[in-house]
């Protein structure tokens, strides 16, 4: 379907052919107001597909000449390059430059011709409420554990792209593959080294190293998962240091559900501390170009004091269930770890390449190589070295936590599009009144709350533009920045779904037959966020705000 606008141009006054907005790439004859009403069969919505227009010149002699912009589009809804979906029966309007390559040329006739092309919807208001249905239906299933969560994950995506609420193009460009290829490449690399040893080996000597007490096995876990968090990534190091903690409550004869939810807390929290410790914080640097060392200075010091009074605090709360029998340590003092060491040939043929993968992920950034290229690269070369069967090594892929991240980003991509995330993130901006003590603080609460319910990156991406234009009548103050990373890293600790590490860790520990249920998460999650954010809200306060 199409429709005619006609205009005639004159030149323009001086002042707009000085007109700040226009990309000035030849003479300005004309700066217009184009008004379009488009007529669509009800239920329908017209899509724009050529936002620039097609142009038709009546004299044949400035038409090679003419070159017309779009400037400004004034009352077009879900303006997304160049592309805009007019609202049904209203009024469209752009602001149009005409440009020609020719300083003298009489004004002359033009025809503007839009096309438009037609597509059963909903209103954009009925696909917003279905995604926010769909969404909150899948948090009830998952919290109440009557279905498995892969299979809610999977259905919540089906109905979003089904009903139409998201296009299928558009789900699938929601789901993170990096996070994806992350996962599936280093759930393929512990598989392929667990059967030569290696996890026993340094279960073991972390078991003899704390003594066999529990202050000491929690201390030391808590700790190399924090710093590994800070340098590698919190998913990473989750996939890393959850198997060997399995093994070493083993040998301890102690329940690892506690010593895996500490883990998570804290790698969420050692992740806060760097650039490349936690998704938001690489999203922030995208957008403002704040460097590594101002990550660390300004975030190293608040992901310390929330690690100690945390980590404390999740030991105290375990304690009773961390009693290591006196039996159970000497046992584990007189282990000899290398005796755990099974196949010490395929030792030395995955062993480097599993070094080499972890050095890698510390040189990612200065490489330009994302994390999934380094995982999917250490995955390959194992398949290659290894003499193990191909098959069995790939059912070692935890498919049921890939395929709930796929339906997860589905469903938080819907609410992405369909602008629910967005609404959270201005009535966060419009509450604090421009009020900069209130603005700071509401960015850190809001994004704590708004990262526990629908995953702190799509959160984060969805809150950068808002803490933008917060930051326009304040050019240089960056603790907007750290506020926004503060609350969307230590939000990542309240539910069992905030954070890709905490997803990750409830695979591995359901497949090794100790699930972890939403609403037991939930219980330690979140006194332990707002353990954090209480450190986190302080340091603020007397940092950026006192």
């Amino acid at each position: 379907m199409s429709t005619l606008a006609r205009v005639t141009f004159a030149r323009p006054r001086r002042e707009e052919q000085d007109e700040p907005r226009v990309a000035r790439r030849a003479h300005l004859v004309a700066l217009v107001r184009v008004e379009v009403r488009h007529e669509p069969r009800p239920g329908a919505l017209g899509v724009v597909h050529r936002a620039d227009l097609r142009l038709a010149v009546h004299d044949h002699h400035v038409r090679p000449l003419v070159d017309l912009v779009v400037v400004e589009r004034l009352a077009c809804r879900e303006v997304d390059g160049d592309d805009a979906r007019l609202a049904v029966g209203a009024q469209h309007l752009w602001v149009v430059g005409l440009y020609l390559d020719a300083a003298d040329v009489p004004a002359f006739q033009v025809v503007l011709l839009l096309t438009v092309s037609e597509r059963a919807a909903m209103r954009k208001a009925t696909r917003m409420e279905l995604a926010v249905i769909v969404f909150v239906i899948a948090l009830a299933l998952i919290a109440l554990e009557w279905v498995h969560r892969t299979k809610v994950a999977m259905l919540g995506a089906a109905v979003v792209v089904v009903s139409q609420t998201i296009e299928q193009g558009e789900a699938i460009g929601a789901i993170d593959f990096n996070t994806i290829g992350l996962l599936a490449g280093m759930m393929l690399i512990v598989r392929v080294t667990e059967p030569t040893g290696v996890y026993n080996y340094l279960a073991i000597r972390a078991g003899q190293l704390a003594q066999g007490r529990p202050l000491g096995v929690v201390v030391a876990l808590a700790v190399t998962t924090a710093v590994l968090s800070a340098f590698l990534d919190n998913l990473t190091t989750i996939l890393l240091v959850v198997p060997i903690t399995f093994l070493l409550a083993d040998a301890l004869d102690i329940d690892p559900i506690p010593l895996i939810l500490i883990e998570i807390i804290t790698s969420n929290i050692g992740g806060t501390a760097t650039l490349i410790g936690d998704p938001p914080n690489i999203l922030i640097a995208g957008a403002t170009g704040l460097s590594f060392s101002e990550f660390i200075v300004n975030l190293a010091p608040v992901a310390a004091a929330a690690f100690v009074v945390v980590t404390g605090a999740l030991y105290l709360w375990f304690r009773p269930r961390l009693q290591i029998a006196p039996e159970a340590r000497e046992r584990v003092m007189q282990l000899d770890a290398a005796k755990s060491i099974e196949d010490p040939e395929e030792l030395k043929r995955t062993m480097p390449v599993l070094l080499g993968t972890i050095l890698l992920f510390f040189l990612h950034k200065p490489l330009h190589m994302e994390v999934a290229t380094v995982a999917l690269l250490g995955a390959t070369f194992m398949l290659l070295l290894t003499k193990q069967d191909v098959e069995k090594a790939l059912s070692g892929i935890e498919w049921s936590t890939l395929f709930f991240f796929l339906g997860l980003f589905v469903m938080v991509g819907a609410l992405e599009h369909e602008g629910a995330i967005k609404e959270i993130a201005d009535w966060i901006a419009d509450v604090t009144g421009g009020d900069r003590t209130a603005e700071l603080l509401g960015i850190t609460w809001g994004s704590a709350v708004g990262s526990a319910t629908v995953d702190n990156i799509p959160f984060t991406a969805t809150m950068i533009p808002v803490v933008e234009q917060l930051t326009a009548d304040n050019p240089g103050d960056d603790a907007y920045w750290w506020a926004l990373a503060i609350g969307a890293c230590f939000g990542g600790n309240a539910t069992l779904i905030a954070a890709a590490a905490n997803v990750a860790a409830a695979g591995m520990a359901e497949r090794a037959g100790r699930p972890i249920g939403y609403v037991p998460f939930l219980k330690i999650g979140i006194p332990a966020t707002l353990l954090s954010m209480a450190v986190g809200t302080a340091y603020i306060w007397l940092r950026y705000i006192a």
